[in-house]
């Protein structure tokens, strides 16, 4: 889970949508991942849900036109405004999404969006016929040149009771892509660069059941991914293992290390970055049985003959353009440092990733890990025990330091 929402103050308003409703559980969500939550409501909303159910929920007064109104010795508009890190407007109806873009501040809500400089992120939901209009499409391209971050809606099954494009985005999926999309804003090296990563264990088939495999749970590489996403790359990730995919990643699932290497190297030619965090099988099987393995009467033993895999981190690292990066791991059990070093002469690499997977607080299927960064001329740099994403963003800044090097040579 991200540590974006931390403390972020987040100011969401609710417009006069049937998906109004949807900001109850919305509101929920944003709690539960770390944020501090306060509600303004239109007129409209009201209709659809009460503001009483969002105070509750958000535990904060809700701002309405009517509590707006009263008198009292704040401008209400103005220091929620300025409260704000982002104002989240969700649902954001055609009328509401009109008024932003035109400059119109002529209830509590656009008047607060209008005084606020916090980030501003939208997530439209009408009909499909609404969303589909020239007048609302200008208003959307003028939102986006106002800096606006638009969650555009989905096709689902609508109000009206037929499918089209116009339902709210999943609130799950809003949650999840919010931070990456944010951040990836930022101007960096790895911005709009591809960068391949590996993830998972490889799988070896015995036979149509049984296959060779360790014990990788594939978590790491999808950190990376998600920490390359928000640097705002093109991150193709290659796994064998399904997780939730981070937004913007494009996965592609494979299973052997033969499958693997073969899509790697689809993608190297146009990749400015590979990491190869999975943990591939150094050897197969001889034979592939088309059929299940059967034990026979009075079988005690059973050789396995196997026969080695090819080495995709060696095969990347001999082939690699002079301005590529490559990034390998070494999943060690006793001497680290030393089987590190000789994995980063040997195998072409810039960097090696190097951990102890016995330790169980940072071994396989852990949420943690602790890291050590071995790099050609540098000392090696330990990164402490931490979650998973923050040890991939420190892999990642590495990485863009050396691919800056290398950009400048």
């Amino acid at each position: 889970m991200t540590d974006w929402y931390r403390d972020k103050k987040i100011l969401l308003a609710v417009s006069g949508g049937i998906a109004a409703y949807k900001a109850a559980e919305l509101t929920r969500l944003l709690i539960k991942q770390g944020a501090q939550v306060r509600v303004m409501m239109t007129q409209a909303a009201q209709a659809f849900i009460p503001a009483k159910t969002l105070a509750i929920l958000s535990q904060n007064p809700v701002l309405t036109d009517a509590s707006w109104q009263r008198d009292g010795d704040t401008v209400d508009h103005v220091a929620w405004a300025n409260w704000a890190n982002l104002i989240l407007v969700v649902p954001a109806t055609a009328n509401l999404i009109g008024k932003i873009a035109q400059g119109l501040a002529d209830d509590v809500v656009s008047t607060t969006i209008m005084a606020s400089r916090a980030d501003k992120v939208l997530a439209p939901a009408m009909n499909d016929g609404m969303w589909a209009s020239p007048a609302l499409q200008r208003n959307i391209s003028q939102l986006k040149a106002d800096d606006w971050l638009i969650i555009d809606p989905v096709t689902g099954f609508l109000a009206e009771g037929y499918e089209g494009t116009g339902r709210l985005a999943d609130l799950n999926d809003i949650v999840n892509q919010l931070p990456i999309r944010l951040l990836a804003r930022v101007d960096n090296i790895l911005k709009d660069k591809q960068v391949v990563i590996t993830a998972g264990g490889t799988q070896e088939a015995l036979d149509p059941v049984r296959y060779l495999t360790n014990r990788s749970s594939g978590k790491m590489g999808y950190a990376l991914a998600e920490a390359a996403a928000e640097r705002g790359a093109q991150v193709i990730l290659i796994a064998t293992v399904k997780r939730p995919v981070p937004y913007g990643v494009k996965l592609i699932k494979v299973s052997d290390t033969q499958s693997m290497l073969g899509a790697v190297e689809s993608y190297l030619p146009g990749a400015s970055v590979f990491i190869a965090a999975a943990a591939v099988s150094d050897f197969r099987p001889v034979q592939l049985a088309k059929n299940k393995i059967k034990k026979m009467p009075g079988q005690t033993s059973w050789q396995l003959a196997l026969t080695l895999n090819p080495d995709i981190l060696a095969t990347v690292g001999q082939a690699k353009k002079p301005q590529q990066v490559v990034v390998g791991f070494a999943a060690e059990t006793q001497n680290l440092a030393d089987n590190a070093q000789k994995k980063l002469a040997s195998k072409g690499a810039d960097m090696i990733v190097a951990n102890d997977v016995s330790d169980q607080a940072a071994g396989f299927n852990s949420n943690d890990n602790a890291v050590i960064l071995f790099i050609k001329n540098q000392s090696p740099q330990t990164v402490a025990l931490a979650d998973k994403l923050v040890i991939a963003r420190k892999i990642i800044d590495q990485t863009m330091a050396l691919l800056a090097s290398k950009v400048l040579e």
